[in-house]
């Protein structure tokens, strides 16, 4: 073997020496094993090269192609040309698996499940580093400064790993840039002719030379000094939750700080995430499953921007909290215990728990904030895989308690209704326009909410981007799309410019109960909402973005009626998944989409041809040109009439369909009229949203509550049964909804509804569907 050729192989082996520095970041060691094969392939393709041999930039293009196709055929296989050549939906399918793997990157804590986004991230990388050693080392014979591309790939694993076993990643790094490092000397020595290698000593090793024997030496004794003379050096410690003094961090854990981190960096990608993971299990002890918010901590330093943690002090955590500040006697209260799993995978600083806590029970090195009642983990402490019990307090404070709450004392006011001067007049203003005529505080929070959530025409998104600079709430405002963030950060900004102490906390909204008894929090259940603070009752939530977890009971008048069900018996949320197409086995008011929904007509073609049409084929075509301009505008309309009349005709296929028709079509009826649907309330307050929303009262209210009841038992009972008569019920609510509606609302009640878009929905779905069947036949036409 010649030398070049020894000296390629030294380099592929450094190369995979120093890849192992990222076997800590994944599940499992197989990529390696087929990196470790791709740059075999890729250095021998070099050394054929450069035996022809061909000039320095033809072999590195002959590397490049041979690596492209290796690519190709690992992960792109089936867009290629032939399964071998990359074409243009090859280099597609490398795209989507490269923001797939970046996706997964900031989705995932380590180690991070191998996905193909992660594995193409992994095994591309490698090839890349030895692509630039081997050019740089062999083809340019340089073999000091290919220790930078090493360097860099040992630089990127050590800064993402936890730094466990970092010195062993160091060591055959290192070693392998040394081993490097000598074989260049001796392909170098070669060239002069026979290596003078002096007079053995006697018990040596054949054929070992003194240069050889020398270099060792010197790369032993440097490897030793690299990793002794860190460890008698003083550190530096700290980091993103790094502590001033000690704490959090690498401290000794007596006090200190918290600094300032902005957890929200990966919230809008939990919520846009395609594989939807469980982060979290809740077991409530009393076996009811509540409406259970879990908080991960609180922002209240706004600067105009950014919404962050003040830094504050922490402490030991205490056997049983203090009373959360403000908090009265007064205010009607309930403890409840409730065990928290989280997953392997999740690795939070913050502990996530239902606020206010009372107390928590858990292992590991925990340091308690008494501002936010929040827990950080300490010495690199996270939550993965973590137990633990917290005891906390479920607060029913009372739409009167709020109204008639004090004056904060005036220091708590001074901190959490401080705003930056630089935020836009707009914000103020608007704030001001929207709660005009409020008498309290509370009644300025309520509209607010209802004007986010409801009256002001904003649109729930998360495809938005969370924005930056002073300008990002005025923005959001006049755009009126986004998602949690956007609300929270502006009601929580508009209620300080009112007066109101403001913060906003992050966490999960409620998640989805399970057969079992549990609840599972999933990474799409990620939520940010504020928090205003009323004197007696303390930091109290508000729920201003559509769609999104549960209006508050405090903040939503009683709507009294008869046929109301018992306040005591759980109820449960429906689905949060809109579905594509109006069914009667669905359960649930749907809410409207993220994006706007075109009209649900379909768009016609018009006709094209060789010569014109005349005669009777000229005939037919205007006629069938002026029946499409008549029915096409009055579509919905024909389509909205269909739908009632099949849902109300009174024909189930089993017990209680009618009764699910029936109430879809109250929903549907009242968005029509201006209410959207919001599944994520219960049956019950559904209901009454609908009642105040809509101004029923009387016998449309009472027939509102009486669906929502027939609902209930058909969802809960053990043995569904029919209600007859809500039918009745469902048509006196549409006279109810339409009594008090203007002309132009009900105008477009009739001949624009709303609810229309579920056929958009419906053909999109159907399409989307139809699309990946044709996907899914393509591979096994392609091996017939």
């Amino acid at each position: 073997m010649s030398g070049r050729a020894r000296l390629a192989l030294s380099a592929a082996a450094a190369t995979l020496m120093a890849s192992c520095a990222l076997l800590p970041l994944v599940d499992g060691p197989t990529w390696l094993l087929l990196a470790a094969l791709l740059v075999a392939a890729q250095a021998g393709a070099g050394i054929a090269a450069r035996r022809i041999p061909l000039a320095r930039s033809l072999t590195l293009l002959a590397q490049v192609l041979v690596t492209l196709v290796l690519l190709t055929l690992v992960f792109a296989r089936g867009a290629a040309l032939g399964g071998l050549v990359p074409g243009p939906d090859a280099f597609r399918r490398f795209g989507a698996l490269l923001g797939q793997g970046s996706d997964d990157v900031n989705h995932y804590a380590i180690p991070a499940p191998l996905t193909d986004g992660i594995r193409l991230l992994l095994v591309g990388g490698v090839l890349l580093v030895h692509l630039l050693v081997d050019t740089l080392a062999v083809t340019f014979r340089r073999a000091a400064p290919a220790g930078l591309p090493l360097l860099a790939l040992y630089s990127v694993a050590a800064g993402l790993s936890d730094g466990g076993a970092d010195w062993l990643w160091f060591l055959l790094a290192a070693a392998g840039y040394l081993m490097l490092l000598l074989a260049e000397g001796r392909e170098r020595l070669a060239q002069w002719g026979r290596v003078f290698g002096g007079t053995p000593r006697p018990g040596a090793p054949a054929g070992v030379t003194a240069p050889a024997r020398t270099g060792r030496r010197i790369g032993a004794l440097a490897l030793g000094v690299a990793l002794a003379v860190p460890l008698a050096l003083p550190t530096l410690h700290g980091g993103l939750l790094g502590e001033a003094g000690s704490g959090v961090g690498a401290g000794n854990g007596r006090g200190g700080t918290i600094s300032a981190v902005n957890p929200l960096v990966s919230l809008r990608d939990s919520l846009n995430v395609d594989d939807d993971r469980q982060v979290l299990s809740l077991r409530p002890s009393s076996g009811e499953v509540p409406d259970m918010y879990v908080r991960i901590v609180s922002l209240d330093d706004f600067d105009g921007t950014d919404w962050k943690p003040s830094q504050r002090h922490i402490g030991a955590v205490p056997g049983v909290f203090p009373e959360p500040v403000g908090l009265s006697p007064d205010v009607k209260r309930s403890t409840l215990r409730t065990v928290i799993t989280a997953a392997d995978w999740y690795a939070q600083d913050w502990l996530p728990m239902p606020y206010p806590p009372s107390g928590v029970r858990i292992d590991g090195n925990w340091r308690y904030e008494p501002v936010g009642m929040t827990l950080v983990g300490d010495h690199g402490q996270t939550t993965r895989g973590k137990t633990y019990q917290v005891t906390s307090l479920d607060l029913r404070p009372t739409a009167k308690q709020l109204a008639e709450a004090p004056k904060p004392p005036a220091a708590l006011e001074r901190e959490y209704t401080r705003v930056p001067a630089r935020l836009p007049d707009v914000v103020a203003r608007t704030a001001e326009e929207v709660t005009s005529g409020a008498r309290n505080h509370y009644e300025e929070a309520v509209r607010l909410q209802d004007w986010f959530s409801v009256d002001g025409g904003f649109r729930y998104d998360t495809e938005v981007r969370v924005g930056r600079g002073a300008n990002a709430i005025a923005t959001f405002l006049d755009r009126k799309e986004g998602f949690c963030v956007h609300f929270s950060f502006a009601m929580a900004a508009m209620a300080r410019t009112l007066g109101i102490p403001a913060r906003v906390a992050v966490g999960f909204a409620p998640g989805t109960p399970q057969g079992d008894g549990s609840v599972s929090v999933s990474l799409k259940d990620a939520h940010a909402w504020p928090e205003l603070y009323f004197q007696g009752v303390g930091w109290t939530r508000f729920e201003p973005t559509p769609t999104r977890g549960t209006t508050p009971e405090y903040t939503e008048p009683d709507a009294p009626s008869s046929a109301r069900p018992d306040r005591e018996l759980p109820s449960r949320g429906a689905s949060r998944e809109p579905s594509s197409a109006a069914t009667q086995q669905e359960r649930c008011a749907t809410p409207p989409r993220s994006g706007a929904c075109a009209d649900p007509s379909a768009a016609v073609a018009a006709p094209g041809g060789g010569g014109g049409p005349s005669g009777g084929l000229w005939a037919a075509l205007v006629v069938l040109g002026a029946l499409v301009l008549v029915v096409l505008p009055l579509s919905p309309m024909l389509w909205r009439t269909r739908v009632r009349a099949r849902r109300l005709d009174g024909r189930a296929a089993a017990p209680g369909d009618g009764t699910l028709a029936a109430w879809r079509e109250l929903t549907d009826s009242a968005w029509d009229f201006g209410v959207p649907p919001d599944d994520s309330l219960t049956p019950r307050r559904s209901a009454a949203r609908i009642v105040r929303l809509g101004g029923l009262d009387g016998e449309a209210a009472a027939s509102v509550h009486r669906v929502a009841a027939a609902l209930e038992q058909v969802l809960y009972a053990p043995e569904p049964r029919s209600a007859p008569g809500v039918a009745e019920e469902v048509r006196r609510v549409i006279a109810g909804l339409a009594a008090p509606a203007g002309r132009g609302t009900r105008l477009r009640a009739l001949f624009a509804p709303r609810s229309a878009r579920r056929l958009v929905w419906s053909v999109r779905g159907r399409w989307a569907a139809l699309r990946t069947r044709v996907a899914a036949l393509r591979p096994v036409r392609g091996e017939a």
